[in-house]
């Protein structure tokens, strides 16, 4: 038995001296690059003690060294797990408690800080920066790996074991850890290569996080399994967008990054014209930046539908209309079906209910939680997605409206539970709702409101600096207010949708400022 996963990118590689990456400082990766430098990876985690089966978590800045380490724990069968670089040491103290990785690697500003949540999870603390310069160490796994060996056996691993594992929330505030297999991973990116017609001959310009699904399974993946190369990007920029362009041929991004640069003079038909695909996902895209879109370039946004738990799981047509407003079709592989969430009866076209997704993309289940595993999927194997939707007439998916009262922003998924627990516990805080309202450039803007109890001193702005301290910054609150109470139905349950239609439109222009 091979390595189930980087048997099928060998398979699938070019030429050994064909480009991988192009780096925004220069340098050039070819396949061989890619090759070579994850083996020393392979071998700094082997020489770490790394067995098959160990996690390695992963906090650090973007960089193509980063890259190669997720490759490289693939290729030393150990199970991958990114995390937001926004995430605080208060956040990572429980990722690494419940995950017991074998090896945290950081970034070497925030090695003093993390090192005793590394100790008390029993985990071997690394540090990987952003390589600047030869003279310059970028981190010890980098000098590990630099040290290492370009020749590694890869580990056998097969289609069901895991290749990594990606932090979810619930409602309860948990985080709840997704396994996903090597072949979740391998299936989706064979499904997507094929779907929106991804060749060797492709440049993907890469400007999304490498911690989160998109960037890291989808856009990588894609760019492997298809022998392409890509455009590595450190973050989303419009002027280095803009100066990278002309040498892509597809790009990925969230629905922020299509609003900023409609926003940008520069974006012109002309300037898109060599373009094959735009793709947009990880939140709603609004159909008036659709239609905007088309307008200004020419090209209709392709927008897909995945999740955490499953990788993509339907996608608007390469070929054919790509409906605005709408996530398209199931990709091949998949079935999608909407219920009602009560009874689990089967729903006709254009009833809304709950989405269930069944296929070799859906993970395995939650790391260390039998419990809901077994209540987050039926008997028949759907897993119940928490997304309300319907499937119109035409077959194309539509997600209108979301359970457990998730909230989207900037792509970043944010549980109202987990900030509304850090707002409970402040002294002078009586109880508080938080809620997603439609926001134009992050599609949903984080908004709290509070009930203080009388003669307390808070404000909205206290409020909003004390959970700096707290939350990752895509979590924050972009707007408080403080009231008497809060609307509640006759079983005392907040109602939340009230708060939504109340506060809807404080984003916008017609909206008026924050409290």
């Amino acid at each position: 038995m091979g390595n189930h996963l980087f048997d099928l990118v060998r398979s699938r590689m070019p030429a050994p001296d064909a480009p991988f990456a192009l780096l925004d400082d220069g340098r050039r990766y070819s396949y061989a690059d890619m090759v070579d430098v994850s083996a020393r990876f392979a071998n700094a985690l082997v020489a770490l003690g790394v067995q098959p089966g160990d996690r390695v978590a992963v906090q650090v800045e973007k960089s193509i060294e980063a890259l190669m380490l997720y490759l490289g724990a693939v290729r030393a069968g150990a199970i991958f797990l990114p995390l937001n670089t926004a995430y605080t040491p208060a956040e990572i103290e429980y990722f690494l408690g419940d995950a017991q990785p074998a090896v945290f690697v950081c970034d070497p500003a925030k090695a003093n800080a993390l090192k005793p949540y590394a100790d008390n999870a029993g985990a071997k603390l690394e540090t990987l920066g952003v390589w600047r310069s030869p003279d310059v160490s970028a981190g010890s796994l980098s000098d590990k790996a630099l040290a290492a060996s370009t020749a590694f056996a890869d580990i056998a691993r097969g289609p069901d074991d895991l290749a990594a594992i990606l932090y979810t929330s619930g409602t309860t505030g948990r985080s709840k850890g997704a396994m996903l297999s090597h072949d979740n991973l391998a299936s989706n990116a064979l499904a997507l290569v094929d779907y929106w017609r991804f060749t060797r001959d492709d440049v993907l310009l890469h400007a999304l996080p490498i911690f989160h699904t998109h960037g890291l399974f989808v856009a990588t993946n894609c760019v492997l399994f298809s022998g392409a190369s890509m455009i590595l990007l450190p973050k989303f920029d419009p002027d280095q967008v803009f100066k990278h362009l002309p040498q892509a041929t597809c790009m990925m991004g969230v629905p922020t990054f299509y609003v900023r640069l409609l926003q940008d003079a520069r974006l012109t038909k002309d300037a898109t014209k060599h373009m094959r695909l735009f793709v947009s996902g990880s939140a709603p895209l609004l159909a008036e930046t659709h239609r905007e879109w088309r307008e200004r370039t020419g090209h209709a946004i392709l927008e897909r539908y995945g999740m955490t738990e499953t990788n993509m799981n339907t996608s608007n047509p390469y070929e054919g209309e790509r409906v605005a407003g709408t996530v398209g079709f199931p990709l091949p592989g998949v079935s999608a079906r909407v219920v009602d969430p009560e009874t689990g009866r089967g729903l006709a076209a254009d009833e809304i209910g709950m989405i269930e997704v069944k296929g070799p993309n859906v993970f395995k289940g939650y790391w260390h939680n039998p419990e809901k595993t077994a209540a987050e999927f039926k008997p028949d194997g759907f897993f119940i997605t928490g997304d309300l939707g319907k499937i119109d007439a035409a077959g194309y998916v539509h997600i209108v409206g979301r359970g457990k009262d998730l909230i989207i922003t900037g792509g970043y998924n944010v549980y109202p539970k987990e900030v509304e627990t850090e707002i409970d516990e402040m002294p002078g805080v009586i109880e508080s709702a938080v809620i997603g309202c439609p926001h134009p450039d992050f599609g949903e803007g984080v908004t709290a409101v509070v009930v203080v109890k009388p003669g307390a001193t808070l404000t909205a702005a206290s409020i909003a600096q004390t959970l700096e301290q707290r939350l990752a910054k895509f979590k924050l609150p972009k707007q408080v207010f403080i009231v008497d109470d809060l609307p509640r139905n006759t079983m005392g349950k907040v109602q939340k949708n009230l708060l939504r239609e109340q506060y809807k439109d404080i984003y916008s222009t017609k909206g008026k400022a924050g409290a």
